[in-house]
């Protein structure tokens, strides 16, 4: 299974690809896709564009993005959630799946800690992927992301087949635990 990891960013968006085969992870690529200092509709199209050609060039089975988290500054929040939406809409143009992590899932699946630093995954994501340096910060991120969903989509596939069935018993999942 060949999975496209996005870190998305109006200056820079994160890639990262990687192939699944059993336990074993394999390096395919990874980059960024970069912006010039323009306006927002010019900074989307680049988005849109760049993760289009990526998705092109790789051919991933399935993909994943890190959600959004809230700045102090809402302004912040609200052009990353754009750039956010033109790398998803590039991604289910190209008839993906689309999974969403947290940073904190993402860092935890990754560093095996929530609350890890930029260097932490980066160094995690070399060691894990075994390659001969450290990616830069925001591939590392994207590439994490896809070692997330890597480590997630079975468990998410098995739920989603449990789902309706609990559903019809009238049972739910809360906090992690089945409810009645």
């Amino acid at each position: 299974m060949r999975i496209l990891g996005i870190d998305p960013g109006l200056r820079i968006t994160g890639f990262g690809v990687i192939e699944k085969h059993g336990n074993k992870l394999s390096y395919i690529a990874s980059g960024t896709i970069k912006t010039l200092d323009t306006d927002l509709p010019a900074r989307l199209k680049t988005i849109l564009a760049g993760v289009g050609e990526v998705v092109a060039t790789y051919r991933p089975d399935c993909s994943a993005i890190e959600k959004v988290f809230v700045n102090v500054n809402p302004q912040s929040t609200l052009l990353l959630g754009q750039a956010r939406g033109a790398a998803i809409c590039a991604l289910v143009s190209a008839d993906l799946l689309v999974a969403e992590y947290t940073a904190l899932q993402v860092k935890q699946a990754v560093v095996g800690q929530g609350k890890a630093q930029k260097e932490q995954v980066q160094d995690m994501v070399q060691r894990l992927l075994m390659l001969s340096g450290k990616p830069t910060a925001d591939a590392a991120d994207a590439l994490g992301v896809a070692i997330c969903h890597a480590h997630n989509h079975e468990v998410l596939a098995i739920l989603g087949a449990l789902a309706p069935g609990l559903a019809k018993k009238g049972l739910r999942v809360r906090k992690g635990r089945l409810v009645g």
